[in-house]
This record gives structure tokens, C-alpha cells and sequence, in this order.
């Protein structure tokens, strides 16, 4: 919270023109406050990983702005009052979105060190005593042993295995489709950040195209209704279901403390229970918290900048199912149902 208000202090002394650095102040005149909270955010992010001077941060204030303009009423802005000219704002407007789309997915799936940071400080809290050993079977040890070694695997788009399993993907997204190539614009159709997916696998390693393959095997209804936006009403700033599809597996290495030599906390106890009884439980706890995210982003009217919201409540919801005593098997918590239902 400390960095949070030293950012705003420094945006506020250091560029206090920033909401007029596009030509046409916000209707409030002034930056609100959840599109601060972001922009600090992808500030940090981009000043981590020096891709912009702290004593020049101007260009990055008016690329942001921008991006927003489009996002206000447009009954607030003057431009607006010359209407002749639609084709040239509908290519602004896809112009800005593409930006920031690309802007935040990089954010959102930047280097593991950086999204790791905000889980940790933004993810439900363990205390001490919340962290325990506990004696695990030998069939329990070798299947989580053997998922903490997936979730250790990189995607190599030299590999032949990965360039396949990656076309696969599309054929059972887009059957229709020909897909012209593993490096096409086609990809951002999906949700992608560009034309080359396999670089938006670099957080999470190949276990998380792994995922996308077996959510669209096992509930190929599900998948489609969600890569291809079946239900709900439509949002302006849509998330993009690939780059979302990569958050929600990293979600989830975060949560069940992949990364660990052995889990300690209780979420992560009782996973492996229910791993020691369906090795598959990993997998389908995935296509779980990809139907459970979309599900509270419909229900919530999320924003896009909205999204890391939206799956921090999907990871308490499984929390708090994982920790319910009557759960067996990963079929049995509630959030399951939402694979095969028709409001899904």
C-alpha cells in the first residue's frame, strides 16, 4: 500500500497535466481511481523491467490515457460531435484496444518473478499455523511429484511434440478453420497477445497449453461456449480467452504450490488427497476455475481491467471448496456442476 501511495504522490507532483496529455480531460478531471490502481500497476511493471525511464514517464501516461479514451461515454468528449468521420475512430478505437490488450497480458503473464510478487501479495494469506507436514502415501508423493515436474516443463516451439499439440489446439478450437500457420495473425483470434502464441507460454511452461487441450477433449461444449463467447452478454473490454486461459494455470501452480518441493499448506494437503485418488484431478480443477472465472466475470459485469479481481475470487471460491470435509474427489465440489451447465 506504501508503493501504491508513494506512485500516486509521484504521478500526481511529477505529471499533473497526465489526464490532458490526450488533448481531452476526463469528464472528472482526474484519473479515477481503479484506472490508477492499473496504471501504477503496469507502471511498476514496465519500470521492473526497464522498459521506461522513471524520470520520463510521460509517454507512457499518454499511451495509457489513450487506450481508456474510448472507454468513457462518448457523450463526454468533443470529438464526438463530428460523426463524418467513423471510419477514422473505429480504427483509433481497434487501434487502442490492440495496445492495450497487449499492454496487459504482458502484465498479466510477464516474467514469473513479477506475476508471482502480486499473488503473493494480493492471494489469500496462509498463517503459520496453516502450514503443516503431513504424511502422504507413496502413490500421493509419485503423482504430485510427477505434476510438479509438468509444471517445470518450458514450451520449446522447436519441439515437434509442442508444435503439434499447439495446432491441435486450434483444430479443436476453430475445426472449420484452416489454420495457415504455428506463426499467423490468426492466433489473436483466440485471445493471443500476437502472432506467435508460443511466446505467451513463457510464465507458465507448456502445462498450461496442456490444460487448454484437455478442458477442450473432456468438455468440448464448455470450451466452445467460452472461446467462442456463447453466453452472456457481450463486454466492451472482453478478456482474451488464451491469455486468461495461461493466468488461470498459473492461478493454480501458485495456489497448489506447484513450485515447492512438497505442499505445506491445506488447499494444497487436501489437493493431493484428492490427486492420490484421480491423477487427473489437476487438470480437471483447471477447466473447474476456467468455467468459475467466467462464470463470476459475467455475474460481476467486469471491466477488463476488472480481471485479476475476477481471478482472485475464483481462487478463494476453490479454496473454500477444497477445504470442505465431504469432498472425495475433485468431481465432487460444487463449482464442478458449472462444466455442464447451460448458463455456463
Amino acid at each position: 500500500m506504501k508503493i501504491i501511495e508513494t506512485c500516486l504522490v509521484f504521478i500526481k507532483t511529477k505529471i499533473p497535466e497526465a489526464v490532458f496529455l490526450v488533448g481531452v480531460p476526463f469528464p472528472k478531471a482526474q484519473l479515477p481511481l481503479s484506472y490508477s490502481f492499473y496504471l501504477i500497476t503496469i507502471f511498476l511493471f514496465f519500470k521492473r523491467s526497464q522498459m521506461i525511464d522513471l524520470h520520463f514517464p510521460n509517454e507512457f501516461v499518454r499511451f495509457f490515457l489513450k487506450s481508456f479514451r474510448f472507454q468513457v461515454d462518448e457523450d463526454d468528449y468533443p470529438w464526438t460531435h463530428n460523426k463524418s468521420n467513423n471510419l477514422e475512430w473505429l480504427h483509433k478505437y481497434l487501434t487502442r484496444k490492440s495496445e492495450l490488450t497487449r499492454c496487459i497480458a504482458t502484465a498479466m503473464v510477464g516474467p514469473r518473478t513479477w506475476i508471482g510478487g502480486i499473488f503473493s501479495r494480493t492471494g489469500p494469506k496462509h498463517s503459520g499455523s496453516n502450514k503443516y507436514d503431513s504424511k502422504l502415501t507413496s502413490v500421493e508423493e509419485e503423482r504430485y511429484q510427477r505434476l510438479h515436474e509438468r509444471a517445470d516443463v518450458p514450451f520449446d516451439e522447436t519441439r515437434v511434440d509442442h508444435q503439434k499439440a499447439l495446432a491441435e489446439l486450434w483444430n479443436l478450437a476453430y475445426p472449420e478453420v484452416t489454420l495457415k500457420g504455428l506463426i499467423s495473425e490468426q492466433w489473436m483470434e483466440m485471445g493471443w497477445q500476437g502472432v506467435n502464441p508460443s511466446l505467451d507460454f513463457r510464465t507458465c511452461g507448456f502445462i498450461s497449453l496442456e490444460n487448454l487441450l484437455f478442458f477442450a477433449k473432456t468438455f468440448p461444449n464448455a470450451f466452445r461456449r467460452l472461446v467462442l463467447k456463447q453466453r452472456g452478454k457481450m463486454a466492451t473490454w472482453e478478456y482474451p480467452f488464451a491469455v486468461a486461459g495461461v493466468n488461470v494455470s498459473f492461478m493454480l501452480t501458485q495456489m497448489l504450490e506447484l513450485y515447492q518441493v512438497k505442499p505445506r499448506c491445506h488447499t494444497c494437503i487436501n489437493f493431493v488427497k484428492i490427486l492420490g485418488e484421480d491423477e487427473e484431478a489437476f487438470d480437471v480443477l483447471y477447466c473447474i476455475a476456467f468455467v468459475l472465472m467466467d462464470a463470476q466475470w459475467l455475474a460481476m459485469h467486469a471491466s477488463y481491467m476488472e480481471f485479476n479481481d475476477v481471478l482472485q475470487s475464483t481462487r478463494k471460491q476453490l479454496e473454500r471448496e477444497l477445504a470442505l470435509e465431504d469432498i472425495q474427489r475433485i468431481r465432487d465440489l460444487p463449482a464442478y456442476n458449472l462444466l455442464h451447465s447451460s448458463l455456463v
